[in-house]
């Protein structure tokens, strides 16, 4: 009788199993519950006229914003290429009353001016670049010696400052010497031509007094070896 009795419950246990498990298909599944930081990205591709398919958090791109420069900075920073020499440094002729005999060549580092003083009480007036800040001088010497077309030798002290110079470049339109150079006693400055006209009227050289390679070229033709040379 017992093992008759073993035998329904068995049959009714493997019987009831299947039946719940299909009544188990019509049973509502509990809710999906998604994080909010998951679900914004997706949401934002999903945006009706949305093309990107990658997000980027907000923190990402406040990290790549490029700082947009001002333009009265960039400005200040450099003489630009583009623009015009002002008349003021174009050569002139001007009344002149320094007291200097004829012949004496007068640089005015403050107005960025050079004065080739005439008989008469005249003076023929160029515009130059004199030494950035860091390098102005001022002082007296004598036209030592005259060169056309000069090569360059950049001093030991600007090679050490700039390691990529060369010990020597030719002479020619590229070289920053220019057309002409006068060089002043045994300093290291020089009276010299520029391939960039545009540094006129600032200061930016290392020392040496830039003017246009047409100005250069024609104070060489008037100033002797020996002229007297007075920077202030």
């Amino acid at each position: 009788m017992r093992h008759i009795l073993l035998a329904v419950l068995t049959a009714a246990v493997v019987t009831a199993a299947p039946a719940a498990a299909q009544s188990g298909r019509y049973v509502t599944p509990p809710p999906l519950v998604l994080s909010p930081n998951l679900t914004d990205p997706w949401v934002m591709q999903l945006a009706p006229g949305r093309s990107e398919t990658i997000y980027e958090p907000p923190a990402v791109r406040e990290q790549v914003r490029l700082k947009v420069p001002n333009p009265a900075d960039t400005a200040k920073a450099a003489p630009s290429r583009t623009r015009e020499i002002d008349p003021e440094f174009l050569p002139t002729v001007v009344d002149y009353d320094g007291g200097e005999p004829a012949g004496t060549v007068v640089i005015d580092t403050n107005t960025r001016h050079l004065y080739l003083v005439e008989a008469g009480g005249t003076a023929r007036r160029y515009g130059v670049g004199v030494g950035r800040p860091g390098f102005e001088w001022a002082g007296e010497h004598r036209v030592s010696r005259k060169a056309e077309w000069p090569d360059w030798h950049p001093p030991a002290e600007m090679r050490q400052r700039q390691p990529d110079l060369p010990v020597m470049m030719v002479g020619g339109p590229k070289n920053p010497l220019g057309a002409r150079a006068l060089y002043l006693g045994s300093s290291l400055y020089r009276i010299h031509g520029t391939s960039e006209p545009w540094t006129i009227g600032h200061a930016v050289s290392s020392g040496c007094i830039r003017m246009r390679n047409e100005d250069v070229t024609d104070l060489y033709e008037r100033v002797p070896v020996g002229a007297r040379v007075i920077v202030r």
